[in-house]
């Protein structure tokens, strides 16, 4: 348990943040902006993980394991998203969605 936290704070915090991600993947049409939005998301989970783990079962690990995984998968998206966003800018000079349009052609 934190002390002068209560669960209810950490979990709104988390829902803040994955909200901010997804309004932020919604609205942004740059694409590192999007992938910036993307990681809010995946942070607010890993932040659920470690806060239920800590505040519903204190003695077990399983939600730092979780949120471990969690943070391994977002890099190696991020690796792979920036490897992408950077082969689309050689080709199209632009980082926005609209320009990508193009590529249907």
């Amino acid at each position: 348990m934190i002390l002068g936290v209560s669960i209810y704070e950490l979990l709104t915090v988390s829902t803040l943040i994955f909200f901010i991600g997804v309004y932020g993947f919604v609205t942004r049409k740059n694409l590192i902006a999007m992938l910036m939005s993307v990681e809010l998301i995946l942070n607010s989970a890993a932040l659920n993980f470690v806060v239920i783990n800590k505040y519903l079962f204190p003695g077990h690990l399983e939600g730092g394991l979780f949120s471990l995984f969690i943070i391994a998968i977002a890099a190696a998206e991020t690796a792979l998203a920036l490897a992408i966003i950077i082969n689309l800018y050689r080709l199209v000079m632009s980082l926005n969605t609209d320009k990508l349009e193009t590529m249907k052609n």
